[in-house]
């Protein structure tokens, strides 16, 4: 369908919301963001669209999923878990046939790799409460996955570009970093969403590495950044002390406290159970 006849004819997202009765659930983290500017900027940072497969978490009404058709992705595919959303979103594929399919379901039981082909794109505005476990879930397995622009409450991406040394820098800041290149790139108003949320919004940018910076297996980094971050006041002879690791093997002074560790050397400890 021609872009312009397919936005002529496309209902007001509000309309949407007010046929299929998409009064937001708490339950579900839901807060839907209808601003266009905003939708479409999002959509743009994904850079050339058009020889991607985007997947799209938690679609609600729509907004983001219509601003990433506008800006010519070569398919969408939606992951949604609310029925009365999921609906919405199949009467909105009507207007983009064959570049708009729709699952229905949890996105943390589904691999994103099963649902669409590569290269492929993660640009979502993220349920806040399962915003971390889906992206460590993504982390686990970026075969195909070539850019992720993701929204998660501010402080949440504040913990992702964290650098070591600071109160933010922690367990997500490691292994986010391990993986990817991470760049906030601007924050939401409240107001940008209906219902408000109670706090402010983050979209990052996440490009996943050719190589990440260091050998390590993914649940030995998890293991070891869980130890020294749990303890992160204490020294690493101590938070490590259950993991029976001594940082002097990997060249790393024991009386140095998690916070200030690069995620290389955070590594070079993982390396040490692994050998």
């Amino acid at each position: 369908m021609n872009k312009n006849l397919a936005i002529q004819r496309l209902p007001p997202v509000l309309e949407i919301i007010r046929r299929f009765d998409l009064n937001s659930r708490k339950s579900l983290g839901q807060n839907f963001l209808l601003d266009l500017n905003i939708t479409n900027r999002i959509a743009r940072i994904g850079g050339d669209l058009t020889q991607n497969n985007i997947v799209e978490i938690g679609p609600g009404p729509g907004g983001l999923t219509r601003a990433l058709l506008d800006n010519r992705a070569k398919q969408v595919t939606t992951v949604e878990r609310d029925t009365r959303c999921a609906a919405a979103i199949r009467e909105l594929a009507l207007y983009y046939p064959s570049r708009l399919k729709v699952f229905e379901g949890d996105a943390l039981k589904i691999r994103v790799q099963d649902i669409a082909e590569p290269p492929i794109q993660i640009i979502a505005n993220l349920p806040y409460n399962i915003a971390t476990p889906l992206l460590l879930n993504w982390l686990r397995n970026l075969e195909g996955i070539t850019h992720l622009v993701l929204m998660f409450q501010r402080e949440v991406a504040d913990r992702l570009a964290a650098k070591p040394g600071t109160k933010a820098y922690g367990r997500l800041s490691v292994i986010t970093q391990w993986l990817c290149e991470v760049r906030p790139v601007f924050n939401l108003p409240k107001t940008a969403f209906i219902p408000p949320p109670k706090v402010i919004s983050t979209v990052i940018e996440l490009k996943p590495r050719p190589n990440p910076l260091a050998e390590a297996q993914f649940e030995t980094l998890e293991a070891v950044t869980a130890a020294a971050f749990g303890q992160r006041r204490k020294m690493l002879r101590a938070s490590l002390k259950s993991l029976g690791l001594n940082p002097v093997k990997a060249g790393i002074n024991p009386t140095r406290r998690a916070e200030e560790l690069i995620p290389e050397e955070f590594c070079a400890l993982a390396r040490l159970i692994n050998t």
